[in-house]
């Protein structure tokens, strides 16, 4: 048995997320098909995690197992993406132990989160753009609570199959870059819906319906009820999957979509 690493992007618009879903277009379902007709055997791929309904990957991990090997990974690349429409791109296919998964092994996670408050036509598809002023020194001040939790309950999809609601968040802030702003968290895990959520309710922040002492509340609340409605999906993005570097060494220099 020999197992492959993908490293990939896509534009998750007009996808129904990453896991193969019935009667719905997945990002998952689509690279498997390219797979089989670029190696003419049955693959169903492994990826290092879930997003969402028209999230975007501008760095996302997969990984397949094949029988025998693949003698030209640079052909097989340019034909997958000959194959794959313009919205998936793979970066790189590489041979790694068979002890290394792609989500199990992953240490951490990183999402990017773009608001831009003025008009773009050439971002407008991937941001989001607030009708209302946002106090940006407000929100990382609230942000920073982010920290000194580790159950998240009150940012996680209602009846989900997880056992544990627990994630350890190592980085949460925003920045500006120019007239963008970019809600940055990295974490172990990641609940699902949950980054829409905390961006969702840092939002309510950033407009004076909440304080950062309510933000804290609405977390050790543990209460979906008490949080702000999830953020719009254009604008997340996947950017980041860590591994331990003795094990896999990413070949992608820049994973930022722009």
């Amino acid at each position: 048995m020999h197992r492959y690493f993908i490293e990939m992007a896509y534009n998750g618009s007009k996808y129904h997320g990453w896991q193969i879903q019935p009667n719905a277009i997945t990002i998952q379902s689509v690279v498997n098909d390219a797979l089989w007709k670029a190696l003419g055997i049955d693959i169903n791929c492994v990826g290092a995690g879930r997003t969402d309904t028209g999230v975007h990957a501008s760095y996302y991990v997969a990984h397949f197992d094949v029988d025998n090997p693949i003698e030209d990974l640079e052909r097989v690349l340019h034909k997958l993406n000959r194959i794959l429409h313009n919205d998936i791109v793979i970066y790189s296919l590489q041979n790694v132990s068979l002890d290394l998964h792609s989500r199990f092994s992953a240490t951490a996670r990183t999402y990017h989160y773009y608001i831009k408050p003025d008009k773009n036509p050439f971002l407008n598809d991937l941001c989001f753009r607030p009708h209302y002023k946002l106090d940006f020194e407000m929100m990382n001040e609230a942000a920073k609570h982010l920290l000194n939790h580790t159950d998240f309950t009150s940012f996680s999809k209602l009846h989900t199959e997880t056992k544990t609601n627990d994630c350890n968040v190592s980085y949460a802030q925003w920045e500006k870059h120019d007239s963008l702003m970019v809600f940055k968290i990295t974490a172990d895990r990641f609940l699902r819906n949950m980054v829409r959520a905390i961006v969702g309710t840092l939002l309510d922040v950033g407009r004076g319906k909440l304080t950062p002492q309510d933000f804290n509340a609405i977390i050790t609340a543990k209460d979906r009820g008490a949080a702000g409605t999830s953020a719009q999906a254009q604008a997340l993005f996947l950017t980041d999957i860590h591994y331990p570097t003795q094990l896999f060494t990413p070949q992608v220099s820049s994973k930022l979509p722009y």
